[in-house]
């Protein structure tokens, strides 16, 4: 059974900008996955030439965006993964959570997964 998990990252950064890096295709693909492609509420990320669909199943604008992929839809699998960000009115600075969920084997590569594409974002934007 997969476990739910959370991370946090702060940024400094706009939060259009960071918006715009995680709820469209063109943002994603510089540093979520190597291509991303939607079709309705279906993304298609590319990795490697290997594609894994996930259905957009909440968006927030300026608050979350929330992805299930197809195959855990299909096992009936009550997960996701979720990107979302507050700003802090004082400092301005942006706390990002991604909640994401693993296989108790998988959880810490995956950690590690997130940690290299969020440090890929932060990189892009300067944060």
């Amino acid at each position: 059974m997969k476990e739910k998990y959370e991370l946090e990252f702060l940024f400094k950064t706009l939060p259009r900008v960071l918006e715009n890096m995680i709820a469209t295709p063109s943002g994603l693909s510089e540093w979520f996955a190597d291509d991303v492609n939607v079709n309705d509420d279906i993304y298609s990320f590319e990795w490697d030439g290997n594609v894994e669909k996930a259905r957009m199943i909440n968006h927030k604008v300026h608050t979350k965006i929330r992805f299930r992929w197809l195959t855990d839809e299909e096992e009936g699998l009550d997960t996701y993964f979720e990107i979302s960000y507050l700003v802090d009115p004082m400092t301005s600075s942006v706390a990002v959570n991604v909640t994401d969920f693993a296989y108790p084997e998988d959880r810490d590569s995956s950690i590690l997964l997130w940690d290299q594409q969020i440090h890929t974002l932060k990189r892009l934007l300067g944060a």
